[in-house]
């Protein structure tokens, strides 16, 4: 079973730019499609982008899109999220998911199967 942890996530100005880091346990971590969601205070979960278990496909929510970049070091069981150009309505918690049966997760969250703790990123005007 794989075990997620983020970091990387802070306070950033408007702007700025962060690095979402997000490091699984266990020997398998090639064999999952990886996504990143993120969580606004009384909002729901949102998809942010996803990647295939090879990095060769992404997806990207609209919001994020030319500002967010997505990858993956599978030697490093780690995914990445590089934000630029943040904006206040960024600010989130934002959680690392892994989807163990498919090729890549999607844009829902029933598609993934383990969750990380979350990482609040706030971004200040």
């Amino acid at each position: 079973q794989v075990q997620l942890v983020e970091s990387g996530g802070g306070l950033v100005q408007a702007g700025g730019s962060l690095r979402l880091s997000c490091a699984a346990s266990g020997r398998t971590f090639s064999n999952y499609a990886m996504g990143w969601f993120r969580q606004a205070p009384g909002k729901e979960r949102d998809f942010v982008a996803a990647i295939s278990r090879t990095g060769g496909s992404t997806g990207y929510a609209d919001s994020v899109k030319e500002r967010f970049t997505i990858s993956r070091d599978n030697a490093k069981n780690t995914v990445y999220l590089q934000m630029n150009s943040l904006k206040p309505e960024d600010t989130a918690v934002y959680y690392c998911a892994a989807s163990r049966d498919r090729y890549y997760g999607g844009t829902q969250l029933h598609g993934y199967d383990l969750w990380g703790q979350g990482t609040q990123v706030t971004v200040s005007a």
